[in-house]
C-alpha cells in the first residue's frame, strides 16, 4: 500500500503532486477507488479543474462518500486549491455546485484584487510564501490563514485545505508537505 493516495478526479494537478511526494521519499497512487483511499496513510485531494466535473466524477466513483467517511474517522486530508474548495458545503462555480461538505462554508468567485491571483503571495500567519493560481475563494468559519486579505487555509478535524500549490511552491512548499506528512 502507498503512504499516500493522490485522489483522482479526472483532471488535477496529480503530476506535479506526486512528484513533489517522490521528492520528499514518498510513495503514492493516484486513485478514486474508496478502498484505496479509506486504506491509506495519507490522502491528497488535488486542485486544477472545474468544481462541477470535479464532484460529478468524486461522486460516481464513490470518492466523496470514502472522503466524508475518512474525515468521521479522522485520516488525515490534505486538499489542494480546488480540492479545498471543493471540501466545503457549496461552491458557485460553474453556476453552483454542492460540495463534499467535510467543512461549513463556500466558495465565491474574487470580487476584488487581483482576478486571478496568480504568482507568489505570503500567507498570513504562517510567514511564507507560497504559489497561486485561483479566481474563487473560500468563505468559512474554519480559515486559518490569508493573504492578501483573502482566505487561503481551512482546518477542522483531520482536514487541511489550502489555496496555493504547495508543490509548485519551491522549498517552502515541500517543507509545507514534509510537516503535513510528518505523522504518516
Amino acid at each position: 500500500m502507498s503512504d499516500v493516495v493522490v485522489v483522482d478526479y479526472g483532471a488535477g494537478n496529480t503530476r506535479s503532486v506526486r512528484a513533489a511526494l517522490t521528492h520528499l521519499g514518498r510513495t503514492s497512487v493516484v486513485s478514486s477507488d474508496p478502498n484505496e483511499i479509506a486504506g491509506s496513510g495519507f490522502v491528497i485531494l488535488p486542485g486544477v479543474g472545474s468544481a462541477r466535473t470535479a464532484m460529478e466524477h468524486l461522486d460516481s466513483t464513490g470518492a466523496a462518500t470514502a472522503l466524508r467517511d475518512r474525515f468521521v474517522a479522522g485520516g488525515p486530508i490534505l486538499g489542494i486549491c480546488l480540492g479545498m474548495q471543493l471540501a466545503l458545503e457549496h461552491s458557485d462555480e460553474d453556476g453552483g455546485v454542492d460540495g463534499i461538505g467535510l467543512l461549513p462554508g463556500s466558495v465565491q468567485l474574487l470580487r476584488e484584487g487581483r482576478v486571478p491571483r496568480l504568482g507568489w503571495a505570503n500567507v498570513e500567519p504562517w510567514g511564507d510564501a507560497y504559489f497561486f493560481a485561483h479566481s474563487f475563494a473560500a468563505q468559512s468559519p474554519d480559515s486559518v490563514a490569508t493573504s492578501e486579505g483573502v482566505t487561503v487555509a481551512v482546518e477542522r478535524g483531520s482536514f487541511l485545505g489550502v489555496q496555493f500549490h504547495p508543490e509548485k511552491s519551491g522549498t517552502a512548499g515541500l517543507n509545507f508537505l514534509e510537516r503535513c506528512l510528518s505523522p504518516v
